[in-house]
């Protein structure tokens, strides 16, 4: 993969021709770019940064189609990329030292590594960080690596890490496998009546599981290459013993049950625990995808490698020589030789966005660059049954997943939004186009949970048990409805006439029931009360509800009164976990775009501020026609993994100075 100058995936020589059709002609005369008639200073500003910003994406479109800019999360990534190569023995000079140049560079004065820009420092991030800088050969008495062993002895050491940070350390002999919660194989037997089996796991947790479950009966280690002494507060006792949580409550009875677990450890029957592993096996293998990977996500593919490696699968097996080409896949390289590990990619959710954001800012319907992305988005439908249908059997299948390869794992974000996307769009094969959007919508409809709302990947993926593992402590673990999915399925019917569908009605209803006392909607995958905001509004005045709604009239307010200085939005990832940051935080691109959005949706377009926005839009805008945004608005699990989508500093803002300049797109429109 290449990177360009501002870092973002693949290159744009081919496609910079593609940016001289923006100014093509519209009805009337207009063009992409062009204000209407008598529009005011404001509105001429809106327009030419809509048309730079246009410019700006058309140029980065891949020639099959698609859009993908880099996905940026944290450290950890790129620490484990070096563990595993060091477990396997594949290890080679030239890709540690990219990774360490990487990790370097984000180190914070205080010696720490946090999980997203301007974040405070994170134990475990550190922790994989200084062992990565070892194996990449920094010294322990180097001033950075003394800083960041000091940091993590302030922090309770290792012992006060998280249970995937301790995993990776026990493959080396850096800490007891006998101090890990136990995660037996046998867990893949239970049926899916039984409480904790693996369809109560969210997909991405259900990925990662099952392969980890065979690395816990394996219990592998290998020679450590250094020792770690400097990272514990007691060398000679790394791990001392804690009391027990009382049995009465949730806490004490799992860890009562983890005790009784290891026990089983020391006795399970070798037949048994040799079937479930090879059980295990043939479940990783079924759902390995085209391109070597698992779920088009990094976490499931290293662990799946592993396990199936310690099932004595060699380094040359087909099953491995794909996974790992696939992680190689993975790797952003910089210009500056550092080499960054994307978490995974995002091009089928990047090339929807981009194909809205191009189309609301003014482009032809049938202009070549949105037909081809329609072209692609088709090709990348799936037509197959995947894990979802444990919840749902006998639902036909047709979704879209987030990344290139993932057709276990279609998603209900990703199709509302090429479903949306197709319907701005005049294609050359309506016939084709709209038996896609049948087969989509149908899906998306039989996938809704029983309390109306949608999930991301599974329906009904609601159990409580999961989140309370003691194995279970690196982030969300099960994939309940939320706001700003049911929000986006909900603006998807009501753009293919379904408003008045009693289905639709019941998730507007759960909307309007997850309203926050403030106004808001909490953002399950986007930074956050503003994000959700920004998600609904939209979808409750498609649906017909009018702007002068209490709900609606509350989010404005809201908007409103947490609006920056500057006239922009921001909102810190702390606002997860501290009701003092909600709606607070440094402007950015990304997030003035969805208040503007949601405000444009309302009908608030020609308030005091819209104007403010609009202006900050304006004025903050590049050069090349982009926006700078450092900061993390998207979200992996909220507070527990972060995400910088690089494309979201663009998508989004030409999306809202689209419908400021041009207005909101209407169901009516949209056909």
């Amino acid at each position: 993969m290449t990177a360009t100058t501002d870092g973002s995936a693949g290159a744009v020589g081919p496609r910079a021709a593609a940016a001289s059709t923006t100014n093509e002609p519209r009805p009337g005369g207009a063009t992409a770019s062009t204000a209407p008639p008598g529009a005011s200073g404001l509105d001429e500003a809106a327009a030419r940064a809509a048309e730079r910003a246009a410019g700006h994406l058309l140029a980065r479109q891949d020639p099959e189609g698609w859009w993908k800019g880099d996905l940026e999360t944290n450290v950890t990534m790129d620490a484990e990329d070096l563990l595993l190569r060091q477990f396997l023995g594949i290890l080679d000079t030239g890709t540690t030292d990219a990774a360490a140049l990487h990790i370097r560079r984000e180190q914070r004065e205080d010696g720490a590594w946090a999980t997203f820009y301007g974040g405070p420092g994170d134990l475990s991030a550190t922790v994989e960080a200084y062992v990565a800088l070892r194996l990449a050969g920094d010294p322990p008495e180097a001033p950075h690596m003394a800083r960041a062993s000091a940091w993590v002895r302030a922090g309770g050491g290792i012992a006060s890490a998280r249970v995937f940070t301790r995993i990776w350390l026990a493959l080396f002999g850096w800490w007891r496998w006998e101090d890990l919660p136990e995660l037996p194989p046998e867990l893949i037997f239970l049926p899916t009546w039984f409480p904790l089996n693996l369809y109560d796991f969210g997909c991405w947790a259900r990925q990662t599981i099952v392969p980890l479950t065979v690395v816990s009966a394996k219990r592998p280690v290998r020679p450590a290459p250094f020792p770690l002494d400097e990272l514990h507060t007691d060398p000679a006792r790394p791990n001392p013993p804690r009391p027990l949580a009382p049995a009465t409550g949730w806490d004490g009875l799992f860890q009562r049950l983890d005790k009784a677990l290891h026990a089983y450890h020391r006795v399970a029957p070798r037949a048994l625990r040799r079937t479930a592993m090879n059980q295990a096996a043939r479940w990783i293998i079924e759902r390995q995808e085209n391109d070597g990977c698992w779920g088009g996500i990094q976490p499931p593919a290293v662990y799946s490698v592993i396990a199936l490696h310690l099932l004595g699968y060699d380094l040359q097996h087909p099953v491995m020589r794909a996974g790992l080409a696939s992680l190689d896949r993975f790797a952003v390289w910089r210009e500056d030789g550092s080499r960054m590990i994307e978490a995974c990619q995002s091009p089928v959710w990047d090339t929807c966005l981009a194909t809205i954001a191009l189309a609301d800012a003014g482009l032809e319907p049938d202009h070549p660059a949105l037909v081809k992305a329609v072209d692609w988005m088709l090709d990348e439908e799936i037509t197959r049954t995947g894990d979802w249908a444990v919840r749902r059997p006998g639902l036909p299948p047709g979704g879209w997943a987030f990344e290139f390869h993932n057709d276990n794992y279609p998603d209900i974000d990703d199709t509302a939004e090429v479903l949306l996307a197709f319907r701005r769009v005049r294609h050359p094969d309506p016939a084709r186009v709209e038996a896609a959007i049948a087969r989509g919508a149908r899906w998306t409809l039989g996938m809704q949970s029983k309390g109306g709302a949608w999930g991301a990947f599974d329906a009904d993926n609601t159990s409580a048990l999961p989140n309370k593992l003691p194995f279970c402590d690196f982030g969300e673990v099960i994939d309940p409805p939320s706001a700003d999915v049911t929000a986006h399925v909900v603006e998807m019917l009501a753009f293919e006439g379904l408003a008045k569908d009693p289905r639709t009605h019941r998730g507007i209803e759960w909307l309007l029931a997850a309203q926050e006392p403030n106004g808001a909607w909490f953002g399950r995958w986007g930074v956050n009360h503003v994000y959700g905001t920004g998600s609904v509004l939209p979808a409750l005045t498609a649906a017909g509800l009018p702007v002068s709604h209490p709900a609606i009239r509350r989010s404005v307010r809201w908007l409103g009164s947490v609006q920056n200085e500057d006239g922009g939005w921001g909102e810190d990832l702390r606002s997860y976990h501290d009701e003092q940051w909600i709606g607070r935080g440094t402007s950015t691109a990304s997030q003035t775009a969805w208040a503007l959005i949601a405000l444009l949706a309302a009908g608030e377009r020609d308030s005091e501020p819209v104007r403010r926005g609009v202006a900050w839009l304006a004025e903050t805008q590049r050069e090349d026609g982009s926006w700078d945004e450092p900061y993390f608005t998207g979200t992996g699990f909220p507070w527990d993994f972060s995400i910088n989508y690089h494309l979201y500093r663009l998508v989004f803002p030409l999306t809202a100075l689209g419908r400021y300049v041009h207005g909101e797109p209407s169901p009516g429109k949209a056909r």
